[in-house]
């Protein structure tokens, strides 16, 4: 017998839907006109939770406008009387009260008075007459005024060098100091009387680094003969020599609490010696050209290095390797200058001096206006900056505010020509009272603050420059 059962069709996905959408349509097509009834304790809570929102910081009046407010209320009182016949079927809710017993964060007071205010406050004010501002008022900018700095003068000329005069430095007891010159020749000098005291050969080339240790009887000094010495002074011999260089080396710096000494040259890098043993610590190496300056200090950075790269590098000395690079300078970077207070220091390059804050490298300001190659700076702790450059100028400014106080020019020896004006070289003494240069006309010239002068006679001539301080 034949099979008559058929089988079902399916259904497709669209009628399943459509008949669930009927079925829905149908079920509630009884009330979907109906409004909503009103909730009137819903529309309070909204009535009072925007007036808090938009109101809440001016629903209570200051009290000295209470007086006021009264007399308003009394002069429509009748007024409110009358309205009220045709008011009567509306109630007045506070806006002011409290939303319930569990809202913490309102002021609001029952037995405030009412009054026809437009809002009504909530936040007792300090009753005065003063208006207060909504936004506090941004104090204006002001550029601080320079401090005042006696001017310097020329106080004494030391001949004896039969060279360049290239680089200096003092004796930690402020007695004496030593200068290296292109005469190959180290020379000591009383600091009181400028007379010559001791005279050491021993380098091959121009002398281009001194330094005095602060912590041993040693001086240590450089040359383009690429030698590092170690002179004892009680016996004024040369005791080590430190061989690593491949060029001219150009300056050298002692660290003030390590048995270290850093030198740098031309072959591009800084090297770490180890005062003792003589050995190489460190080759810090990622300038790409001569290395023209070095400095030390015993907070970080503990080395600085200044190149002709035009970039300033700051050193992790126990890594070996740079953790900052500063590459604000457009030019070479022949000098660097560091505080003896503040924790700063100062760069020097033909295109501007620049200021920097230890120890991330963070911008400060510049110093424009010497127009020069830049050759040596100089700092006290009476935030004096000095730079004097290849033509003989030597700008005096003012470290805090960048403001330049004196300009000198050197006076070139008798029998000098005009181009032998460069100064090489600069330091204070460790008293910041006497400045030392060394120029290319073979003197060495020492400088004082000039003792008569005042505010009065030298007053600061300065006007605050809004357009001065740059990003870089």
């Amino acid at each position: 017998m034949a099979d008559t059962t058929t089988a079902e069709k399916p259904i497709s996905v669209h009628s399943l839907v459509f008949r669930s959408l009927k079925r829905t349509h149908d079920l509630f097509l009884a009330n979907q006109n109906t409004p909503i009834l009103p909730d009137e304790a819903a529309d309070s809570i909204s009535r009072k939770l925007k007036a808090k929102d938009q109101y809440g910081t001016v629903l209570t009046l200051p009290k000295g406008m209470k007086p006021h407010v009264k007399s308003v209320v009394g002069t429509n009182e009748i007024t409110t009387e009358n309205n009220n016949d045709d008011t009567s079927h509306t109630t007045d809710e506070p806006v002011n009260e409290p939303l319930t017993t569990t809202m913490t964060n309102t002021d609001v007071s029952s037995t405030t008075p009412m009054s026809t205010a437009l809002v009504l406050a909530n936040k007792p004010q300090q009753p005065s007459n003063q208006l207060q501002a909504l936004v506090s008022k941004k104090p204006a900018s002001v550029m601080p005024k320079p401090q005042w700095h006696a001017p310097w003068k020329l106080m004494r000329v030391i001949s004896g060098h039969l060279g360049w005069v290239r680089c200096v430095d003092v004796e930690p007891a402020n007695e004496w100091f030593v200068t290296g010159a292109a005469d190959r020749v180290i020379k000591i000098w009383d600091l009181a009387s400028g007379t010559l005291k001791l005279s050491l050969t021993g380098h091959v080339s121009t002398v281009r680094g001194v330094a005095v240790s602060t912590r041993q009887p040693y001086l240590f000094s450089c040359g383009e003969d690429k030698q590092v010495k170690c002179w004892d002074l009680e016996c004024n011999k040369v005791i080590r020599h430190y061989h690593g260089h491949l060029s001219a080396i150009y300056a050298l710096s002692l660290h003030p609490t390590l048995d270290i000494l850093v030198s740098c040259g031309r072959d591009s890098v800084a090297r770490v010696w180890d005062m003792r043993t003589k050995a190489q610590i460190h080759c810090l190496t990622g300038h790409t050209n001569t290395v023209a300056d070095v400095k030390t200090q015993a907070a970080d950075p503990e080395v600085v290095t200044g190149s002709h790269d035009s970039t300033i590098r700051f050193w992790d000395l126990a890594a070996g390797r740079t953790y900052c690079t500063l590459t604000h300078h457009k030019k070479s970077v022949r000098s660097l200058a560091i505080h003896p207070k503040w924790h700063t220091m100062a760069s020097a390059s033909p295109d501007n001096i620049k200021e920097w804050k230890f120890p991330k490298g963070e911008f400060i300001q510049n110093l424009s206006g010497h127009n020069a190659i830049v050759n040596s700076l100089a700092a006290n702790a009476d935030n004096v900056l000095v730079s004097g450059a290849d033509n003989g100028s030597l700008y005096f400014w003012d470290w805090k505010t960048g403001y330049n106080f004196q300009r000198l020019q050197t006076i070139p020896q008798p029998g000098s020509i005009d181009p032998e004006m460069g100064i090489y070289a600069m330091t204070f003494d460790h008293s910041g009272s006497r400045l030392i240069t060394c120029e290319a006309d073979k003197t060495i010239k020492i400088y004082k603050e000039d003792e008569t002068a005042t505010e009065q006679t030298h007053p600061v001539d300065w006007a605050p420059n809004i357009f001065k301080r740059k990003r870089y």
